[in-house]
Parts: structure tokens; sequence; C-alpha cells
């Protein structure tokens, strides 16, 4: 394991952590010239529930960049694979648009096969020759890639036998599917050579960046749906001292209010409750008890009886759905102020156009900011101004999987490749 230096002066000062991140076999460690190579992507984009149209092919785009980099300078015979939804959802679908995109923002032919570990989809890969590029069909086809189980066990499933009777090399290329433990993430790394691709890597760096690098203020700015998990981020940016200050927003940023004793009003109390986030008062109390630097909203912007209005704390009617106007300006001074920025989630409703300023705003201030920020994912990524990027920000493909490794879990992924480089390169 590499040990990453924190080197954080937190709330309580001075205190130096440590936090373990694995060194990972990279394309430079494996020799994949013209070698068969299985490369686990993650292009699981949204689709349209009625037509079946992909909404958003960031993802695909993405990938395709580093895709084409790998063909150009190693070409491979590359057998790309991924997921689509989930097995009775909407947006579980064939590959087919999918492959349509990746030939077209790689500008190389990729042959799609409606087939994961039958024997046409072995006779495909057997055949694959260097230069050439396979994309298989929706992994959750088969139900081993939907069960999870540990590596050990993974590695004794059908599909990665199978799959790994035709393969030389396996690489990981899907950050975004790190916390999960199937057979295309942590089985067949057992069987094979294995390493992270270029994408990979480069979330890899960009966590180190965060964690690694002694510069402060370091500012995270938390909010979204999955509130039981940013707690459990926040109570590990405490344990490690990784945090100077905790900007809170949304759903996360009403229970810090009512662990504070401020009144948000009856019908933000009552969403709360019908989310399951008021059983968690007293732990974000706890938190608070324990010198947390959380910040939370001065105002609100809330709707009333279809009107929005901008309402101060301990005043509000009607139902909160963004941060308010002087708490943008509080946040987004101390976001221009940063050396470190993390992001995970948007501060307001986005879905609804009247609820999007906040969002925008302190995405914003991280545009003219100087600090390094990793926007992590998810619905906040969907609203990231590209033309106003640089190469200081970067943009997760991970929302869960960085979102767990930010609570201080062990991704499987990481593991079951670290355990690859054991069996099979000696390190």
């Amino acid at each position: 394991m590499e040990v990453i230096n924190a080197g954080v002066n937190g709330i309580n000062g001075g205190i130096m952590s440590h936090l373990e991140i694995p060194r990972l076999p990279t394309i430079r460690d494996i020799d994949i010239t013209g070698r068969k190579v299985f490369m686990r992507i993650d292009i699981n984009v949204p689709m349209d529930p009625d037509t079946g149209e992909i909404l958003d092919d960031r993802r695909i785009r993405t990938h395709s960049s580093f895709i084409r980099k790998i063909m150009e300078e190693y070409r491979p015979a590359l057998v790309l694979a991924s997921h689509q939804g989930r097995p009775g959802d909407s947006d579980f679908t064939s590959m087919e648009k999918h492959a349509e995109l990746l030939s077209k923002y790689t500008g190389i032919d990729i042959r799609y096969i409606p087939d994961v570990i039958g024997p046409k989809a072995l006779e495909e890969i057997n055949n694959l020759k260097p230069g050439e590029i396979l994309l298989l069909d929706n992994l959750r086809l088969l139900s081993e890639e939907v069960l999870e189980a540990p590596p050990e066990r993974q590695a004794l499933t059908i599909m990665a036998r199978r799959l790994s009777s035709v393969i030389n090399i396996y690489m990981n290329d899907a950050f975004a599917t790190a916390h999960r433990s199937q057979p295309s993430i942590v089985g067949l790394p057992l069987l094979m050579p294995s390493c992270i691709g270029p994408l990979f890597e480069r979330e890899m760096e960009a966590v180190k960046k965060v964690f690694g690098s002694g510069e402060s203020p370091r500012i995270y700015v938390l909010g979204g749906s999955k509130v039981r998990e940013l707690l459990r981020v926040i109570e590990n940016l405490m344990r490690n001292k990784l945090a100077d200050r905790i900007l809170t927003t949304g759903l996360l940023a009403h229970l810090f209010l009512v662990a504070k004793g401020v009144n948000i009003g009856t019908e933000n109390m009552k969403i709360l409750e019908e989310k399951g986030v008021l059983p968690l008062v007293p732990r974000a109390r706890y938190i608070l008890l324990r010198g947390a630097p959380v910040e939370t909203p001065v105002d609100l912007k809330v709707e009333v009886n279809g009107d929005v209005r901008n309402t101060y704390i301990g005043e509000v009617r009607g139902v909160a759905k963004d941060i308010g106007e002087n708490t943008v300006q509080i946040y987004s001074d101390l976001i221009r102020d940063a050396r470190i920025i993390v992001m995970r989630g948007p501060a307001g409703v986005i879905e609804d156009e009247r609820f999007r300023d906040g969002t925008l705003r302190i995405l914003d201030a991280v545009y003219s900011s100087n600090a390094f920020t990793l926007i992590a994912g998810g619905h906040l990524a969907s609203m990231v101004n590209e033309s106003k990027l640089s190469n200081r920000i970067h943009v997760s493909t991970g929302g869960n999987a960085l979102l767990l490794f930010l609570s201080g879990e062990e991704l499987p992924a990481l593991k079951a490749l670290e355990l690859s480089a054991k069996m099979f390169l000696g390190w």
C-alpha cells in the first residue's frame, strides 16, 4: 500500500493524518501490445424511458478518448464490456446504441455482439485480431453479474471462467463501478494479469491530489440526496482531519439546521421524515458537538404556493429547494479562497429551472478559484460547463464509488487489483 500523508491542519490544528491509497498496476506495468485485453468500462448512461434514446453520452465520450489513445499506442485486440441499467428497470437495454456512439467518437469501427459468454461471443473474441475492438452486450444480462460476492467466489463464476479462457489481460477502466463486487470487477483480476486503465488512473491521481496535498484551506461542498452516506463522509473527514470547512446544502443542510435547533418549518420537517432523514438528527448533533467544521445556510430559496421566495433561516415557510442568495455569496467567497475543493451533489432541486441558481453560482466560484477541485460525478456533473473546465478541475465519473472512498471504505475493485498484482506480478 502506498501511504499518502494528508498533512492537513484540521479544526483541532496541526494533527497529521495518513490515508492509505493502494499502488495499482497500470498499462506501464503490463505489456498489452497486440494482446487480447478485456477492458471493463462504465458507459451506463441516462436513457429516455419512452424512446430508449441516450439522453447524456458524456461517459461514452470520455471513455472514447482513452480507448482511441490505447489503440494508437498499443494496438491490442480489445474486448469492451459494460452494464446498462438493472434488470427490470426502463434503462435496462442492449449495448447496440452504445457501440454506435463509441464508433463515432473513437473513429474506429467497433463491432457489437448481442452476446456475453455464449459460443458466439467466445468465437468472436477468439478471432479478434490486434487493432480490432469488440463490444459485448449488457453484462447484467447474466444473473451472476448482478450478485455481489468476495473476489475469490466471483473468480469461480461461469462468467469469469469462460471469459478468462479467451483473454490474456484484464484492464479495469471503470472507477465508477469500483464499489461493486461482481465478476467483471473483482473475479477476472484473480484469473489473469490485471491493471487499471488510463481513466481509472486519472481518477486515482485526483484522489491522491486531494488527500496527499498539504495545501489548505480544504473546502468540502456536500449536498444531494444520499444523506446517510454523506454523514459517513463527514465522520471520516473529521477522523482524518481532512477538512477545514464543510459547506452543506440540500437535505444534508436541513438535517444539520435541525440538529442546531433551527426551525425549518413543518413542510420541510415532513420531507425529512418521509425520506428517512429525521432519525439521523442525533448523529448530526453529535458530529457538531465534536467540533466538526460544518457550515449551514443562512437563507434558503423556498416555494410557497407556486411562488419562489428567498427566506432567512428561522422564518422558513414553504418547501426549501435551494440555498439562498446570501448563502451563495458566503459559500462562494469561501470557495474562492480555497486551495483544495471537493464537491458532491447539487445545492438545490436542479430538475426545476427555478432552483438551479445556487448550484450554478457555486460552480462559477469554482471556475474562478485557484483551487484543485474534485467534482464527484452524479447529477452535479450534468451542471458543469465543460468550456470553463481547466487542468485543476477534475470531474469524476464515479459518484457513488468516490463517495464511499471518501467515507473511508475499502473499494472491492481496488482490493481485487491488489490481489492480482501479488498473484501475477509478484508485488
